[in-house]
């Protein structure tokens, strides 16, 4: 898995207690080693949660090594990030993107 800087990672056995049962919302990236769009967002995903500490947290998943959430959640295409709050799945976006628009999304979902 291509590792963000300042991201956490999470897998099935750790995504209910990380993601489900988290205060603040859950920004994931369902990502893979062998996608080049997830290496062009991870810079991205980093500055995000370097700046957005304490109002979001921002958490990578391996989607080759935790099959099970991967398929809970439908997720076809990677990247896909899927930001989460109180539990539940708020707002889904696939592909890579820039800094500016990923946090005016994450802005309109939260």
């Amino acid at each position: 898995m291509i590792k963000a800087e300042g991201v956490d990672e999470v897998t099935d056995a750790t995504f209910a207690d990380e993601v489900l049962t988290a205060t603040l919302p859950v920004l994931v990236e369902f990502t893979a080693d062998w996608c080049p769009p997830c290496r062009q967002i991870a810079p991205v995903l980093s500055a995000v949660a370097d700046e957005e500490a304490g109002r979001i947290r921002v958490v990578q998943l391996d989607v080759d090594t935790s099959p099970a959430t991967t398929a809970a959640y439908g997720v076809l295409a990677m990247p896909t990030l899927m930001l989460f709050r109180d539990g539940e799945p708020v707002a889904s976006m696939v592909g890579a993107r820039p800094k500016r628009r990923l946090l005016q999304e994450l802005a309109d979902a939260l």
